[in-house]
């Protein structure tokens, strides 16, 4: 689906890995956890809580909250977080449990 370009100032470096739902998938420095899970091919990263509908990114810059998941406990918008290795993520389905509110 996506291609991962190389940098013309730098030669494309060894990744590290994260995890997603216990898979591991492979990151590269600089990529966001949005663009290291699309290059893995993980797509829907969430169904909405009333419809079930399934979401994926589509802005990629923070304004469209369709890339939102779980990363080491806490609910973020994957594009706006920079992926660093050793990271625990997990999609989201349904309503969130309103018990897990902080």
């Amino acid at each position: 689906m996506f291609k991962r370009m190389q940098s013309p100032v730098a030669p494309e470096q060894d990744g590290f890995e994260l995890c997603v739902d216990g898979t591991p998938i492979t990151a590269q420095n600089g990529e966001t956890v949005a663009l290291a899970m699309l290059n893995a091919g993980i797509v829907p990263f969430r169904h909405t809580a009333v419809s079930g509908q399934a979401r994926a990114p589509l802005c990629l810059m923070g304004v469209c909250f369709d890339c939102m998941v779980e990363i080491d406990g806490r609910l973020v918008q994957s594009c706006m977080v920079d992926a660093r290795p050793g990271m625990r993520v997990t999609l989201l389905t349904g309503a969130r449990d309103i018990g897990a509110a902080e």
